[in-house]
């Protein structure tokens, strides 16, 4: 096993990895921006190094600070977290080729699945259903566009193969407008994820998303831990989760989950992984898989007593999968509500200083956050500040265990989305379950 393990993330999520490496005996590095220099993880680490400005191409996004880094503090091993560098396949060779670990999927694993085009094309191979669409690289002829959109029928969504975060995508009802809204896309790409490739697919009206989580060792041994539902979404970004998602057979559940296993059995995957669905009409579509550990891990977590970030740290050490398939039960029900720091009307993000944090506690109840009383929210990152796990033995005990951590959360000083949470969870169709990913900006219009 590791003995010293690099972090190469911030906020909540360096916080979470650094707990469990301390649970497991090895001790960490964190790197961190000039802004984040006084954040808990940085505070509690056994080491942390200073990598660059405040800008996350300077800090962040800076592998040769990062790979300087873990060298002066002879680390083994590399956690990327979520976001920034995780699904950077460049990041994974040159910390490969650099003699660390990186604690994640094969780079070249990565490189095949982070482009969403060669990932459908993978997955039709593999017989994983995808959302009909053209699974080829666009022609720059106008009319061999407007052929396929009509081929495939309106409406139709334009996605960037490089796309992530629910940016890159542009949905089109007519004709009219679809050859200028694949050059906007692919301009809006290029600029944004420097790779400048779109594809088309059939929309789907009222979808709702549905993940599978798995794990995979480096022996080929693979399970699934079962499934989120990450319907309720505002402009594509996530907002709560759940698992197991409600009013979906098992039989079709359990078949995906066996298909997407043998599917990373089949492209020599190995570590975290998820693949994300669209659902609808009682059939799954692949729309994507992360290559990372999720946001929205600790509902999975929840309900499986299964440590995922434990298990990506052994796996990247070389240790098979303690669990096989039948060893998989799934507990209750589990509720995750991202707490932002932004106006719960406007969504305009608000940065500043926190005056007073009190965090929620009770049975059932997890709080992963970096924040505390004193600390400043910085307005160069992304406005989570907090996640709201509630765990119960019924999806009604989880909703009634968010009601009451919502009810004691208290942070003052800056704007959060508390309030939308507490009346997300009083919503009859939200109580009721099954929402689309329609049903919040639905909502929030008729307000």
């Amino acid at each position: 096993m590791f003995k010293k393990i690099l972090i190469a993330n911030r906020g909540e999520i360096a916080l979470r990895i650094q707990r469990t490496c301390q649970e497991m005996g090895i001790k960490t590095v964190v790197v961190h921006s000039e802004i984040d220099r006084n954040t808990k993880c940085v505070k509690l680490a056994d080491e942390s190094i200073c990598i660059g400005s405040n800008k996350p191409i300077f800090s962040y996004m800076n592998i040769p600070a990062i790979i300087s880094a873990a060298e002066i503090t002879n680390s083994e091993a590399i956690h990327p977290g979520y976001g920034f560098l995780s699904e950077n396949s460049n990041f994974a060779e040159c910390i490969e080729k650099s003699g660390f670990i990186f604690i994640g999927p094969n780079y070249k694993s990565i490189r095949m699945m982070s482009n969403k085009l060669s990932a459908k094309q993978i997955m039709n191979e593999m017989n994983i259903p995808c959302v009909p669409g053209y699974n080829k690289k666009l022609s720059k002829n106008p009319q061999e566009i407007i052929n396929i959109a009509r081929t495939i029928g309106y409406p139709v969504i334009i996605k960037s193969s490089g796309g992530a975060g629910g940016r890159g995508m542009r949905v089109i009802y007519n004709e009219n407008d679809i050859v200028n809204a694949v050059n906007i896309t692919k301009s809006e790409s290029e600029s944004t994820f420097g790779n400048s490739e779109v594809y088309i697919e059939k929309y789907l009206k009222n979808p709702r998303h549905i993940e599978i989580q798995i794990l995979c060792d480096k022996y080929k041994n693979a399970i699934w831990l079962g499934e989120r539902d990450c319907s309720m979404q505002r402009r594509n970004q996530k907002i709560i989760e759940e698992a197991p998602a409600i009013g979906i057979s098992r039989k079709i559940i359990e078949k995906i989950g066996e298909l997407c296993i043998n599917a990373c059995k089949k492209i020599n995957y190995y570590n975290a992984g998820t693949f994300e669905f669209l659902y609808e009409n009682e059939n799954f579509y692949f729309i994507e898989m992360n290559t990372r550990i999720q946001v929205e891990h600790p509902v999975t977590e929840f309900i499986t007593g299964i440590d995922i970030v434990k298990e990506q740290i052994r796996i990247a050490a070389g240790k098979k999968l303690k669990y096989n398939q039948k060893d998989i039960k799934f507990k209750g029900h589990a509720i995750e509500c991202r707490i932002n720091a932004e106006d719960p009307l406007n969504f305009i993000p608000s940065p500043g200083y926190i005056k007073n944090w009190h965090s929620p506690g009770g049975a059932g109840i997890r709080i992963d956050s970096h924040i505390y009383s004193g600390y400043h929210v910085p307005s160069i990152y992304d406005s989570m500040i907090a996640k709201i796990i509630t765990h119960g033995l019924t999806r009604e005990q989880a909703i009634c265990r968010m009601k009451i951590a919502l009810s004691e959360i208290i942070i003052e000083g800056i704007n959060t989305n508390i309030s939308l949470h507490k009346k997300i969870m009083i919503d009859d169709n939200f109580i009721k379950g099954g929402i689309n990913i329609n049903y919040l900006e639905q909502t929030l219009s008729k307000n």
